[in-house]
């Protein structure tokens, strides 16, 4: 069974230069990848091929490729919440908003990571999640308070709350 999945061609590119993740697929899942204009990849299991899909999809969305091989745990989810929500087509207007889920040097972006034991990026209009399931929802709740204006001391205390152990 073939599948595909297509990614942005600068993260294409980034697999190109290091193929050590090619390995690591193969040892992982036995599973072959072939990277052309996209991505084509071929084994026998369907669910397999599934978080496979997962996988190169988070890399899409700018994980590194060692956080996004976490899918393949079927506990692991990948969530992705479109800026362009909340902001309109204003490109200004989504770079404020990615800039207050990001905070000052990156505070809230870690406070939610480490808050909600999930893995955030941010890239291009999008600001995806990577964790389990209970703590991704989590996750998205609180970037969802940031994209809808709420003020960061108002997240802190939401997820002081409703902190995952």
């Amino acid at each position: 069974m073939i599948e595909h999945a297509m990614i942005p061609e600068e993260r294409i590119e980034l697999l190109r230069k290091n193929e050590k993740w090619k390995e690591q697929l193969k040892k992982f899942c036995d599973v072959e990848v072939r990277l052309n204009e996209f991505l084509d990849f071929e084994g026998d299991d369907p669910l397999i091929l599934l978080r496979i899909k997962e996988v190169f999809k988070a890399f899409g969305r700018g994980f590194d490729f060692e956080d996004a091989l976490d899918l393949l745990d079927e506990e692991y989810f990948l969530e992705t919440i479109e800026v362009k929500e909340y902001a309109g087509k204003s490109r200004d207007r989504q770079i404020t908003l990615k800039g207050r889920v990001i905070g000052k040097e990156g505070k809230i972006k870690k406070i939610i990571e480490k808050f909600c034991n999930v893995k955030i990026a941010i890239y291009g209009k999008t600001v995806s999640i990577v964790g389990k399931w209970k703590n991704v929802q989590l996750a998205k709740e609180a970037i969802e308070m940031l994209l809808k204006g709420k003020m960061h001391s108002t997240v802190y205390k939401f997820l002081e709350r409703r902190r995952v152990g």
